[in-house]
């Protein structure tokens, strides 16, 4: 069952709209500080409700509530999986993230270098594929970000994991223009690997927020509830959670809290 039909209460259709050139404009938050909390769905309604009136909720082309769908990649020794869980200086992580609505696909290359610097950039992709050159372009990011043995990595990469969840985006205006902030709510969590069948979360959703200096609107709101912002990647913690022997003590909270009740099934696309 969606998530959203679980939280009927949840009233979010009296936000505004915008659109994404002007949430950009308003919201662009190139120095920002990101937060992620994950809160049972049924909580939804109630931090809703607290946010101002002011709220505005984007759409494309209509919709407000988009589907993504995001391929991992990995080499077979999991080299990037590994780098995160045991907190390497120098890591990255490698997707392909699919704008289902759209049908638009871009490899999507992050990577932290020694200085703790994020980096992240995209180029288009057929869905779920690596081409040589979309590989090219991940070895020449890796080596720039000081990444060892870049090249040979990029072109050991192989898919690994793959998730899907439906987003809701939110800007939340400030007094103060450059204190605005913006807010992603991630439902209907689901992550499947070749041969461990698929894990849903269906009684959870990721929360995101991401402001300047000063906390925004959403974390508030959210601390006031007694939620604090939690560890979780998207695919460091659904590969641990789907292979459980994998070093996972960086997600272990989050993992006991949170996926002991996740539902998790066969599937037989994944079992070959």
């Amino acid at each position: 069952m969606s998530t959203l039909e679980t939280v009927p209460a949840v009233e979010l259709t009296h936000f505004s709209p915008i659109d994404l050139t002007e949430l950009n404009a308003l919201a662009a938050l190139q120095t920002r500080v990101d937060r992620k909390y994950i809160i049972p769905a049924a909580e939804l309604p109630r931090i809703v409700r607290c946010l101002p009136g002011s709220t505005r909720m984007l759409h494309i082309d209509g919709t407000s509530t988009l589907t993504y769908a995001s391929r991992y990649f990995d080499t077979p020794e999991l080299d990037s999986y590994l780098r995160t869980a045991r907190g390497r200086r120098r890591r990255f992580k490698v997707r392909a993230r699919t704008y289902v609505d759209s049908g638009d696909s871009f490899l999507e290359v992050k990577t932290k270098s020694g200085r703790s610097a994020t980096v992240k950039q995209r180029v288009p992709v057929a869905r779920g594929e690596l081409d040589a050159a979309a590989r090219e372009h991940a070895a020449g990011l890796l080596a720039a970000a000081d990444i060892p043995a870049a090249e040979h990595l990029a072109h050991r990469l192989r898919p690994t994991m793959d998730s899907s969840y439906r987003r809701i985006t939110l800007l939340l205006p400030s007094n103060v223009p450059a204190e605005n902030s913006r807010t992603t709510i991630d439902i209907d969590l689901e992550w499947r690997a070749p041969g461990r069948g698929i894990l849903r979360l269906d009684d959870r959703v990721i929360v995101e927020t991401k402001s300047g200096r000063r906390a925004g609107a959403m974390d508030r709101a959210l601390w006031r509830a007694g939620h604090r912002p939690a560890s979780i990647s998207k695919y460091g913690t659904g590969m641990a959670a789907l292979y459980p022997t994998l070093p996972s003590n960086k997600w272990r909270r989050t993992l006991t809290r949170h996926f002991a009740g996740a539902e998790r099934f066969t599937d037989e696309r994944t079992s070959s």
